[in-house]
């Protein structure tokens, strides 16, 4: 089981424009069932975590709620409801703290870090970050939402092309 930061980015390290527009990311060319997609890295996970911006993204551009690994969303505010089914857990507890419930509900299997470039921060912090996964689209935006607002070594376990995107794993260097 590890925590893994899966996410796309901008070449210039943007996960999300300055208005939380992912638009500029729908419309890249990638291929679902090629190298590094989310299909087969979704199929390990046993839960996943976002900020409050993600989750208002997801509820507010989908119709439904498609996760069904139990989700916990760390926020300061109320949220919006989801429609569908899903296991959504709110939380404003610190990450570590969190962090033991959402591994034995993950049951051995992997911890998605959805998005929210400063949480996924906050899990760096305290040592609880393992890998990050990036998919750099072949676009730049100047500005918005950093990929990972944090000083992090990092090693190199893997790359591909899938279509336009170039794909990064790496592994946390404590």
């Amino acid at each position: 089981m590890v925590t893994q930061y899966y996410t796309a980015s901008s070449l210039d390290g943007f996960i999300a424009t300055d208005d939380n527009s992912l638009a500029w990311l729908l419309k890249q060319d990638i291929d679902m069932e090629g190298p590094m997609a989310y299909p087969a890295f979704g199929a390990e996970k046993g839960a996943l975590v976002m900020g409050a911006t993600t989750y208002e993204w997801i509820v507010t551009n989908h119709e439904t709620w498609d996760y069904t690994s139990p989700t916990w969303v760390f926020t300061h505010r109320e949220l919006p409801a989801k429609n569908g089914g899903g296991d959504v857990r709110f939380t404003q507890d610190d990450v570590r703290a969190v962090h033991a419930e959402i591994t034995e509900v993950a049951d051995g299997r992997n911890i998605w870090l959805v998005g929210g470039g400063d949480l996924v921060g906050q899990f760096a912090d305290a040592g609880l970050l393992d890998e990050v996964w990036v998919q750099y689209a072949p676009v730049t935006l100047g500005s918005g939402a950093p990929l990972l607002p944090r000083a992090l070594d990092l090693e190199l376990l893997e790359v591909a092309q899938n279509r336009a995107f170039m794909c990064g794993r790496y592994r946390v260097v404590r």
